[in-house]
């Protein structure tokens, strides 16, 4: 799990369902990074920007397909790269975002049974 999230909110290395208790601390990083999904707009804003031509996206481009301002929009930008699930680049005055895979990724085999995370790896 090294290198997914950011030095606030680095996943636990034992997911929730490994059928072993969670550390208190693990769960209050991992509760961190899924309160970063559990927002519609977030949301939105993950799909839109993997779906961009380029997998990336400024701020401009994500205001209108997401009917909000732009300070909202980069008040969630900055929750979702705070929680690791978003790069950040800055070009001149611009900043471009992109989905983090690895982070994603880590997400989703935290929150999958170990019978199944083994039956995805066999096919």
């Amino acid at each position: 799990m090294e290198g997914v999230g950011t030095a606030k909110t680095t996943t636990p290395a034992v997911s929730p369902l490994a059928g072993e208790p969670i550390k208190r601390a693990d769960a209050e990083r991992l509760a961190g990074v899924l309160k970063a999904f559990a927002d519609p707009a977030r949301l939105r804003l993950l799909s839109l920007i993997q779906s961009a031509p380029d997998g990336e996206a400024s701020v401009s481009d994500l205001t209108d397909p997401l009917g909000l301002s732009q300070p909202t929009v980069s008040h969630h930008l900055r929750i979702l790269t705070e929680a690791g699930l978003l790069e950040r680049d800055k070009r001149g005055v611009w900043a471009y975002y992109r989905l983090v895979p690895s982070a994603i990724a880590a997400i989703a085999d935290l929150l999958t049974p170990p019978r199944k995370r083994a039956t995805k790896k066999a096919r």
